[in-house]
Parts: C-alpha cells; structure tokens; sequence
C-alpha cells in the first residue's frame, strides 16, 4: 500500500519562504503524477500545483508566480516551494498521487500545517 509523507511545514511570516516535501513509498513513483492541494479553515480543498509523470507543471492562479513544484524521481519525493507567502496561503497542505488537472487521485498523505503570520 502507498504512503505519502508531507513535511517541511510550520511558521512563517507574511514575505518568507517554505519548502514542502512529500516522500512517497512504493515503487513506480515516476509513472504517477503528483498534486499539491490545500485546504484553509471553512474551505475546500482545493488544488495548488500538480505535475505531470512527464514533469509538465500546473499551477493555480492564487500562487502563480509564488509557487514551484517538482520532483525527484531518484528520491521518490515532489516538492512544493513556496515564496513570498501571504496570511491567505495558511491552510493544511496535502500531497495527492496518481490524479489529473482537474480531479485527485486516491492516495493522500497526512497533510503539514502552513501558517502564515507575523
């Protein structure tokens, strides 16, 4: 069965930079694609960057220009760097396999707090 592993969350001012990554267990990393999704309190969950097996990249409107994702094949982990965070990026932040542009797939990490805060 197929874990996925968020990290890197935590506190940050409103200006700083995180680094999420998610370790994904199991083999054929590499045919999956893999999502960054978010969700803040009273919200839906909704999708930040998703990348293709091929790494072709998608990312939402809201952090286009914020946000990179990308991913280690070697490591069996994506990634998900966040710069210039704002308060409305605070969320919990889950790392989604195996979905498309437009819905998850069905494994799901635990998901890592972001906060965004002065």
């Amino acid at each position: 069965q197929v874990q996925l592993v968020e990290s890197g969350g935590g506190k940050v001012q409103p200006g700083g930079s995180l680094r999420l990554s998610c370790a994904v267990s199991g083999s054929l990393f590499s045919a999956y694609s893999m999502g960054w999704y978010r969700q803040a309190p009273g919200k839906q969950r909704e999708l930040v960057a998703f990348i293709t097996s091929g790494g072709n990249t998608l990312i939402a409107d809201s952090v286009k220009g914020r946000f990179t994702i990308s991913r280690d094949s070697f490591k069996n982990t994506v990634y998900l760097q966040m710069n210039s965070l704002k308060p409305d990026d605070t969320a919990v932040y889950y790392c989604n396999r195996g979905g498309t542009y437009t819905d998850p797939g069905a494994a799901w990490g635990q998901g890592t707090q972001v906060t965004v805060s002065s």
